[in-house]
């Protein structure tokens, strides 16, 4: 579960912002500020992931309390939400690294997007041991749902028939698949199959969980991003 802290002074828009969590898969709201003060004091109290921060706050301006956080809670995410239109807002915003800035109002359709998009980059460092340029570009894209990949695009050792069929069977499962599951269902040896599930992983559209059985080594199975 992603925990998200939410710091905004119009308790209304902190309900909705919280209702909009609510109605998604793998978030958990650990707890609401109205100002500055009790921001850092929630943040101190319960760990959080990712932070919601207002701009326009009545003890400090969100953007004063940008380095603060950085520095006391360096591994807290921020996503800035306000109605500030300034542009040395936005600038000051990306100079502290801030994964993203929702200008007010925000839409549900906006603000699901938002989050599954930051999910989706937290799911793919997760799962991932090593870094390539693959799993960086990944990273960088900016997508909330990938495009079907071009066989021009793909590493050698893959294609693009394979790889969909690869990434429809996981589509259809909750509960996630083995290497040996997934070569049985596509026809392909354990080998192949391995391949294409690795390569899932490095793009960020499936991550790994280990399960252990009673003797031998834990068992890696897949699981859809999306589930």
């Amino acid at each position: 579960m992603i925990r998200v802290a939410i710091a905004e002074d119009d308790f209304r828009i902190a309900n909705i912002q919280e209702q909009f969590l609510q109605q998604l898969n793998g978030f958990t709201v650990t707890g609401k500020a109205l100002n500055a003060a009790e921001t850092l004091a929630l943040l101190e109290e319960k760990e959080a992931d990712l932070l919601l921060l207002d701009i326009y706050m009545p003890d400090m301006l969100g953007t004063e309390l940008l380095p603060v956080i950085k520095e006391r809670f360096p591994k807290t995410d921020i996503i800035m939400v306000t109605a500030a239109s300034e542009k040395h807002m936005l600038q000051e915003a990306l100079r502290y690294g801030v994964f993203h800035y929702l200008v007010k109002p925000v839409s549900l359709e906006k603000f699901t997007a938002v989050m599954e998009r930051y999910q989706k980059k937290k799911h793919l460092l997760a799962t991932t041991d090593h870094v390539t340029q693959d799993v960086v570009d990944a990273y960088f894209a900016g997508t909330t749902q990938q495009a079907p990949v071009q066989a021009a695009q793909l590493p050698t050792g893959i294609d693009s028939v394979t790889l969909n069929r690869v990434s429809s069977v996981l589509q259809e499962l909750k509960d996630g698949i083995s290497i040996e599951e997934m070569g049985a269902k596509i026809g392909a040896s354990r080998t192949t199959a391995r391949r294409y599930l690795e390569y899932l992983v490095t793009v960020g559209e499936c991550r790994v969980e280990h399960e252990y059985g009673i003797v031998g080594r834990p068992e890696r199975r897949y699981f859809n991003v999306a589930k």
